[in-house]
Formats: C-alpha cells, sequence, structure tokens
C-alpha cells in the first residue's frame, strides 16, 4: 500500500498520489494518461490531475490496482 508521508512532490492535491516506491514501469500513465505522467528527472510517474469523471476514477483504481508495487494511493 502506498504511504502517504512519501508523497512525490510533483503530485497535485487531491485523494490519489503516486509516493517514492514507484519504479516508473509505465503502468498507470498507460492506463490513465489524463491523470498520470512520467516526471522525466526523477524517473517518478505522479498525478498531475485528479480524476473527475467515473470512467477516470474507474481507470485511476484500475492503475492502483494493477501498480507491481502498490506506490499509488487513494486517501478518497
Amino acid at each position: 500500500m502506498a504511504d502517504k508521508s512519501q508523497k512525490v512532490a510533483q503530485n497535485v492535491p487531491g485523494s490519489y498520489y503516486v509516493d517514492q516506491n514507484c519504479i516508473d514501469c509505465g503502468t498507470c500513465y498507460e492506463i490513465v494518461p489524463t491523470c498520470f505522467k512520467q516526471d522525466e528527472e526523477s524517473n517518478l510517474a505522479y498525478v498531475y490531475k485528479q480524476p473527475e469523471t467515473d470512467q477516470e476514477k474507474q481507470t485511476c483504481k484500475e492503475a492502483m490496482e494493477q501498480c507491481p508495487v502498490d506506490a499509488i494511493g487513494d486517501d478518497g
């Protein structure tokens, strides 16, 4: 499970976030490119836009479930 005390600094405020355990596998930004991006400098993914639609919320949940290192959290 993601650790909110280790959130990646680039995450925008909101319920979804990526923590420092990210291995930049690409899963999250491939599943939900409207909400996740890769930071090429740190080689970590981050949430650049919180999900707004039901579809985005569902796919963010899928990305969280498929993250191989459980680096995506949801405080919502």
